[in-house]
C-alpha cells in the first residue's frame, strides 16, 4: 500500500523538477507550467471521493488495481507528447488514474489492522505520504541527470505496473458489506467546486481577478459547493456527510492536512526553481537539498501518535501548524546570494511542522468514522490532501508569477518572442540571457532579482494562511480522539 502511495505523491511532486526544462522545451509560460503540475492534483481531488465509495462497494484493492493500469497507460502517452496542451490532458488521465490507487492504501491498512496496531499503521503511512514527495524528486533527479523529462513518465508506468502487481498478490480485498446508492449528485457537484474553484486561482494571475472568466469560475465553485452541502443534509446515503463537519476532530483534521499540503506542495513548485536557477544546481542536485525535509519528517511522523497521547490533539496540531508557518516565513527571507544554509534551516522547521500534523491529521480523520466507511474516511483524508496540493500550487504559482512579472524591468528592446519568454517564465528568461550576448548578464540579474520577488510574495501569503490555521487549531481543536458515531 506504501509503494502505491509513494508512486501517486511522487508523481505530483517529480515533475517539478522538470519545470526549467519543459519551459523551454515544450515553449510553457508559467501558466501552462501550473496546469501542468496542477491537471494531475485537480483531477485527483475532484475524483477521489467519489471514486473511494466505489472502493467501500466493489473492494479497495480491485478499483487500485484498475487504476495502476489507468494510471500506467496515460503514463506513457504523457511521455510522447510534444505539446503542452496534450501534456496537460495526458496529466489529468493519470490523476484519473490516482484518484483509483489512492483511497485503497489508507482503507486497507485500516480496516485490515487490528484496533491495537491501526495508529502505528497510519502513522507509517502518513510518513510515506509526506516523504513520498521527496522521494519523487530523488527519482526525478536521478532520471534528468542522463534523460530528458519523458523519462519521468516512463519510469512511473513501470512503478505503476509493479504497485498493481504486488496489490494482486500481497494485499486484501476489503469492502463495505452494506450497499448503498451511489450519490451521483454528491459526485458531480464536489468535482465541478474543485475544478472551478483550482481554474479560478490560476487563470487569475494571468487575466486578473475581476475578469468575467474567474468571477465566473469562483462562482460556479461556491454554488457548486453549496448545492453539495444542502444535497448532502437531504440524502440518506451521501457520498460526505456535511454533518461530518459538525464532529470537531473531522473538520479539524480536513482543515489541518488541507493547508498543510498547500504550503509543501505549492512551496515545491517555487522552491526548486530557487535552487535550480538561482543556486544553480542540477536537478539531482536539487532533489538532493530537500531530502533533509524527509529525514526530519519519516521519525517525527512515527513518534507523533505517542506525543498525540501525552500532550493532546490540540497541541499537536497547533504547535506543528505554526512550526510550519515559521519555516515558510523563514524562507521567505532568501535572497539571490543567500546560498543554501539558510534554505536548509527553514526545511528543517517546515519538515518538524509536517511531520507533526500529517499524522495527527490523518489519525483524527479516519478515527471519526466507523470501519465500514473508512473508505470515505480515507478518501476523504486524499482529498483534502489533493485539494491542499491543487489550491497550494495554484495560489504560489499565481501570487509568484505576477509578483515576477511586474518586479521585471521593460525588456520592449528585445525581439517579441524574447520578450514573451522573459515575462512567461524566470527559467525562459535565463535561457534568453544566454543567447543575446553583451545585454546578457544584465538581464539574467533583472529575472532573478524579479523571481525572489515573486518567491519572497508566494511564501508570505502561505506562511500566514498557515499560522491562522495553526492559532484556530490552538483553539479550537478537541483535544481527545473523537469517537466514531
Amino acid at each position: 500500500m506504501c509503494t502505491c502511495l509513494v508512486l501517486v505523491v511522487a508523481s505530483v511532486s517529480a515533475l517539478n523538477l522538470a519545470m526549467p526544462d519543459l519551459a523551454i522545451d515544450l515553449s510553457a509560460s508559467t501558466t501552462s507550467l501550473t496546469w501542468i503540475a496542477d491537471a494531475y492534483t485537480v483531477a485527483l481531488a475532484a475524483l477521489v471521493l467519489p471514486i473511494g465509495a466505489l472502493g467501500d462497494r466493489f473492494g479497495r484493492r480491485n478499483i487500485l488495481i484498475a487504476g495502476t493500469i489507468v494510471f500506467a497507460i496515460a503514463s506513457l502517452a504523457a511521455a510522447s507528447v510534444d505539446t503542452t496542451e496534450l501534456l496537460i490532458g495526458w496529466r489529468a488521465v493519470m490523476g484519473v488514474g490516482a484518484a483509483m490507487i489512492m483511497p485503497g492504501t489508507l482503507s486497507t491498512i485500516t480496516a485490515a489492522f487490528p484496533a491495537n496496531r491501526r495508529d502505528r499503521g497510519v502513522a507509517i503511512w502518513s510518513g510515506f505520504a509526506a516523504a513520498g514527495a521527496i522521494i519523487g524528486l530523488l527519482g526525478a533527479g536521478l532520471l534528468l541527470e542522463q534523460w530528458s523529462w519523458r523519462s519521468i513518465f516512463v519510469t512511473s508506468a513501470l512503478v505503476a505496473v509493479l504497485g498493481g502487481l504486488a496489490a494482486l498478490i500481497l494485499a486484501p480485498n476489503t469492502k463495505d458489506e452494506e450497499r448503498h446508492p451511489l450519490d451521483h449528485p454528491g459526485a458531480w457537484t464536489s468535482a465541478v467546486a474543485i475544478g472551478a474553484l483550482v481554474y479560478g486561482i490560476i487563470e487569475g494571475s494571468e487575466a486578473g481577478w475581476t475578469s468575467w472568466p474567474v468571477v465566473v469560475s469562483l462562482a460556479v465553485s461556491a454554488v457548486a459547493l453549496t448545492l453539495y452541502a444542502v444535497l448532502g443534509l437531504r440524502n440518506n446515503h451521501p457520498l460526505l456527510d456535511p454533518r461530518l463537519f459538525g464532529i470537531p476532530g473531522f473538520r479539524a483534521g480536513a482543515i489541518t492536512i488541507l493547508v498543510q499540503f498547500m504550503a509543501v506542495f505549492g512551496f515545491f513548485f517555487v522552491g526548486l526553481q530557487y535552487l535550480q536557477l538561482i543556486l544553480g544546481y542540477s536537478p539531482l542536485k536539487s532533489a538532493l537539498a530537500l531530502v533533509p525535509i524527509a529525514v526530519v519528517v519519516l521519525p517525527t511522523s512515527v513518534l507523533t501518535p505517542r506525543l498525540t497521547r501525552i500532550v493532546g490533539i490540540k497541541a499537536v496540531m497547533g504547535v506543528g501548524l505554526l512550526l510550519l508557518a515559521a519555516g515558510m516565513l523563514a524562507l521567505s527571507f532568501l535572497e539571490v546570494d543567500s546560498g543554501y544554509l539558510p534554505f536548509f534551516g527553514g526545511l528543517i522547521v517546515s519538515g518538524l511542522g509536517v511531520g507533526l500534523t500529517s499524522t495527527v491529521g490523518t489519525a483524527v480523520i479516519v478515527g471519526s468514522l466507523r470501519i465500514e466507511q473508512q473508505g470515505v474516511a480515507s478518501a476523504m483524508n486524499d482529498a483534502t490532501r489533493e485539494v491542499g496540493s491543487a489550491v497550494g500550487i495554484a495560489l504560489m504559482g499565481s501570487v509568484f508569477a505576477s509578483h515576477y512579472k511586474s518586479a521585471l524591468p521593460s525588456v520592449d528592446q528585445l525581439p517579441p518572442e524574447a520578450v514573451h519568454a522573459v515575462e512567461s517564465s524566470p527559467a525562459a528568461g535565463i535561457h534568453v540571457a544566454g543567447l543575446i550576448g553583451p545585454q546578457g548578464p544584465a538581464l539574467a540579474e533583472a529575472v532573478r532579482s524579479a523571481f525572489i520577488n515573486g518567491l519572497t510574495a508566494s511564501l508570505i501569503a502561505v506562511g500566514v494562511i498557515v499560522a491562522v490555521a495553526g492559532v484556530g487549531a490552538l483553539l479550537f481543536a478537541p483535544h481527545q480522539q473523537p469517537t466514531p458515531e
